[in-house]
């Protein structure tokens, strides 16, 4: 077939779809498609088994195969993977509920409710799937399954245990995934096996998930209930006391715990297994790139022209992470992440001339605003930019002190933290937080710190992350901050931009939360405590400093940033100074080769 002139066979490449699987929280961004569909798997962390029934599982939501898909927008989505419930510890009866996952939480998106938590003999947790509990006779209630209702169901009820009043007893099953806890048996003394859970093919490969935690056994000849497929821990008995790993749920199942069981329930219960979430994203069809060759006509014109120049190139992807900002002093806001930018996976790539060099600026993390007296404070300082060839990522904006002159927290990748109103009001009111994304780019580098509180108890507001915007303070206490993004240019997904959290006043309530990416947590208000650092190379916000009465703590320092670099197997890069590393990927991902900046440098191709 003629191919107009063209040198070497014209490529057509087409892209396929992507599974994209989260075992810890992190924020999803549609991988260069735009806006498309998605098929879902969000499975909740199970619960904690008790001191007889067995956790529930976490709650199963899934639209594969044939379900409703989601609409994936073009803006990064956040994800959520719940942890799962401690198992109790004797002698209480009861273990904890597991924690929800979500895939863009609300209307719009996906949550599963934690698996309810096991117990005896008093009434077992709902969520998800519901808990195990011990006899009716003594008071056990089982949990119930698909709390709040969803349709399809998300789960199953837990069961009941038994006990022949004398010398044993024996718990039930906590709900499933797939069915209902199993009751424990009398004849046998042995506790019931959760619930079954559900086999999914979203990745390719069947795996079974959420199944319930298993019943265990208390006394004479009591024999714990076995383990269920789909994560679910087994139940420990007098006769088969299992140590505590066999007793929790697998990790990234949602299966519900075993109960530990043996004599006098003395054998704590074992712990929930945590959730996961998996996107599977649809490609909207082919698309073409250039074939990477030159035509004759251009090579003759060209030539005729003595303009024949054209120079090698290779394409790489990127990430460039900004310092992020320093956390202000007194009931102060955290600081902003530094600004996230990346290619990887599937966006658009930056060519660099091969045997060319290219400087490498990362940016530092911004100071935390010193503590101490009187009650004013001054602010700290906003983090650093960071620069990779046509690439800069905005340093994260300042986390506000209290009683600082001005209302408003720093701009920047992500914006700071407003601080909290108090006897010392700032003008206007409550610092307001510092806006993200600034200055704009697209996809967006960054989100808004979140609001101080202006009234008790005063806290401030976490600073906005790369995922999500900086929580605002309210009565609870202090904001925490905006979550981070993962990404797995390097081969491992890691977390990157977190914010910083912001501080308690005075009352004993904690600080804000460092947003997971690096982010610091915000400082407590009595005992008065500064606010933690970001971490290092993740260009997260440094917490607010925490203050009680008229005596202030530090605000943490931003993280400083970070810039990776991947090129394909046949690149040949290096990375200067010697602090700076190439590494090559193994298999799967075809010897790629990764320079990774944690100071300014240079790139050589």
């Amino acid at each position: 077939m003629s191919n107009g002139g063209i040198i070497g066979p014209v490529n057509d490449p087409t892209r396929g779809d992507l599974t994209t699987t989260f075992t810890s929280s992190g924020c999803y961004s549609s991988p260069g498609f735009g806006p498309g569909q998605a098929d879902y798997l969000v499975v909740a962390g199970g619960g904690g088994a008790g001191a007889e029934g067995g956790g529930g599982a976490g709650g199963y939501r899934t639209s594969f195969p044939g379900g409703t898909k989601l609409s994936i927008p073009s803006s990064p989505v956040p994800v959520t993977v719940g942890a799962g419930g401690a198992g109790n510890v004797y002698p209480a009866p009861a273990g904890a509920q597991g924690n929800s996952s979500s895939f863009n939480p609300g209307p719009a998106g996906i949550t599963s409710t934690g698996g309810g938590f096991g117990s005896a003999p008093t009434a077992a947790g709902s969520g998800g799937s519901g808990g195990g509990s011990g006899d009716s006779c003594r008071g056990g209630v089982i949990g119930s399954g698909n709390t709040p209702p969803t349709s399809p169901p998300q789960g199953n009820n837990g069961a009941l245990g038994f006990s022949n009043l004398v010398n044993f007893t024996t718990g039930g099953g906590g709900g499933g995934s797939g069915s209902v806890g199993n009751a424990a048996s009398g004849p046998t003394r042995t506790g019931g096996s959760g619930g079954s859970g559900s086999v999914n093919l979203i990745t390719g490969s069947p795996v079974t998930y959420a199944s319930g935690g298993s019943g265990g056994g208390d006394g004479t000849g009591s024999v714990g209930g076995s383990a269920t497929p789909g994560g679910g821990g087994k139940g420990g008995g007098l006769t088969n006391p299992f140590p505590a790993p066999e007793r929790a749920g697998t990790a990234n199942t949602g299966g519900g715990g075993g109960s530990g069981g043996a004599p006098g329930g003395a054998v704590n219960g074992g712990a929930g297994g945590s959730g996961i979430v998996i996107v599977k994203q649809y490609a909207a069809g082919p698309y073409s790139i250039a074939p990477g060759v030159w035509s004759l006509q251009c090579q003759y014109n060209f030539k005729k022209q003595g303009t024949w120049t054209a120079t090698a190139t290779i394409s790489v992807d990127y990430l460039v992470v900004a310092g992020g900002g320093g956390g202000g002093s007194r009931h102060a806001g955290g600081g902003g992440a530094g600004g996230y930018r990346t290619s990887f996976p599937g966006e658009t790539k930056i060519a660099l001339d091969i045997g060319s060099s290219t400087p490498i600026t990362i940016g530092a993390g911004g100071n935390g605003a010193p503590g101490g007296l009187p009650n004013s404070r001054p602010d700290g300082t906003g983090g650093s930019p960071s620069i990779f060839s046509t690439i800069t990522s905005t340093g994260g904006g300042l986390g506000k002190s209290g009683a600082a002159s001005g209302p408003a927290a720093g701009s920047g990748g992500s914006g700071g933290g407003g601080a909290g109103a108090s006897c010392t009001a700032l003008p206007g009111g409550p610092a307001q937080g510092g806006t993200g994304n600034s200055p704009p780019v697209s996809p967006p580098q960054g989100n808004p710190g979140g609001n101080g509180n202006p009234a008790s108890p005063y806290a401030g507001a976490g600073g906005g992350g790369a995922c999500a915007a900086g929580s605002n303070a309210g009565g609870g206490g202090a904001g925490a901050g905006g979550a981070g993004k993962s990404n797995s240019i390097t081969g491992s997904s890691v977390a990157y931009g977190g914010g910083g959290g912001g501080a308690a006043y005075f009352f004993p309530g904690p600080g804000g939360a460092g947003g997971n990416g690096g982010g610091g947590a915000g400082g407590t208000g009595t005992p008065r405590t500064a606010g933690t650092a970001g971490i290092a190379n993740t260009g997260g916000g440094g917490g607010g400093g925490g203050s009680c009465g008229c005596n202030n703590s530090d605000g943490g320092n931003g993280g400083s940033g970070i810039v990776i670099v991947r090129a394909p197997s046949g690149a040949n890069l290096g990375a200067s100074p010697g602090t700076n590393t190439v590494t090559t990927l193994p298999a799967p991902a075809g010897g790629c080769k990764v320079a990774t900046f944690t100071v300014s440098g240079t790139l050589t191709t």
